[in-house]
């Protein structure tokens, strides 16, 4: 079955990222790849603001409204992309659920600004029948999941330690990471604040924390996204260490080795392992995933319980309120 898809949001994440990119491998918005992946068919899309609109027409050959109530009575779409503000999610939700035919939903991170919001939403969904999952797209991207099955089969041994740099809010951007090293290190069972940080235009908060996990412990350090962008992860293993550089572009292994010049001592090989990395197409992976989850395959996208777990945490006794 190919899917009728709807993107709500024409913004950067919807349409914006790589509308100019002449290389039509690269994938970093949910039209390109919603375009691109056979399964979807994509049909319009919904933005109120006429540029965004018209931005997206002119690339896709495909028509946009400024409503949702007018694109759904046209397209009916069986599956919707929600990259409105967080602020917006719960409304377009309802207003899609409310017509029939849309059988999953893919609603971008956070899921919500608070648990109360991120649990009705959860709630609706599952009352309708209706597919939720969250684009915390690096769960989908094949360096991630080779990291995943490595610390899975002890490739990677634990425990683990890790040190996680971020920015732009823990909220929005650091549950990037958290929910990754959960999807790598299995639920967290603590968080500890470390430093209050400060408080951002939009509400969220940067503070430095400590998350504790099934597989290890992990320090989250707040960077200033406006000296320039760093996220990384540094993971040392009892057998090696992992950097997972640029936000994920990259990805390198060094396994621990005898050391050739002092008995008894171990270091890190000068040379790692640089693993595949598919980020330049995060996008049609996480359509690819989402997909699966369709069509009733093993999926590694974000459900909407696995969203709503990221955000109680990091939200735990006001972390980032």
């Amino acid at each position: 079955m190919i899917e009728r898809a709807l993107i709500v949001g024409l913004g950067q994440i919807g349409c914006g990222y790589d509308v100019a990119d002449p290389d039509l491998t690269r994938a970093q918005t949910h039209a390109r790849a919603l375009a691109s992946h056979p399964a979807f068919s994509l049909v319009g899309g919904v933005d109120p603001d006429s540029q965004h609109r018209g931005r997206f027409s002119e690339a896709y050959g495909l028509p946009a409204w400024p409503t949702l109530e007018t694109a759904l009575a046209v397209t009916r779409p069986t599956v919707a992309v929600v990259a409105t503000p967080t602020a917006a999610h719960a409304a377009t939700v309802e207003q899609l659920l409310a017509t029939d035919g849309v059988r999953s939903i893919l609603c971008e991170k956070p899921l919500a600004d608070t648990t109360i919001e991120a649990q009705r939403l959860v709630e609706v969904c599952r009352a309708h029948a209706c597919q939720l999952v969250v684009n915390y797209m690096r769960r989908c991207e094949p360096g991630a999941i080779e990291v995943r099955n490595r610390i899975a089969d002890g490739r990677i041994a634990t425990p683990l330690k890790a040190v996680v740099w971020y920015s732009k809010g823990l909220i929005h951007n650091g549950s990037h990471f958290h929910n990754l090293l959960e999807f790598w290190c299995g639920r967290a069972t603590d968080i500890r604040v470390l430093a209050p940080g400060r408080r951002l235009v939009s509400g969220d908060r940067e503070p430095d924390v400590q998350v504790t996990y099934p597989s290890g412990s992990a320090v989250f350090l707040a960077a200033r996204e406006e000296c320039f962008s760093h996220y990384t992860i540094e993971l040392v293993a009892p057998n090696g260490r992992l950097r997972y550089e640029q936000g994920g572009a990259r990805i390198v292994w060094q396994a621990a080795i005898e050391d050739p010049d002092f008995d008894g001592y171990r270091m890190l090989a000068p040379m790692g392992e640089e693993l595949p990395t598919g980020m330049h197409r995060s996008q049609w992976h996480v359509a690819d995933h989402w997909a699966r989850r369709l069509n009733g395959q093993a999926s590694d996208i974000c459900s909407g319980e696995d969203a709503l777990r990221t955000l109680e945490l990091l939200l735990q006794d006001d972390t980032a309120a």
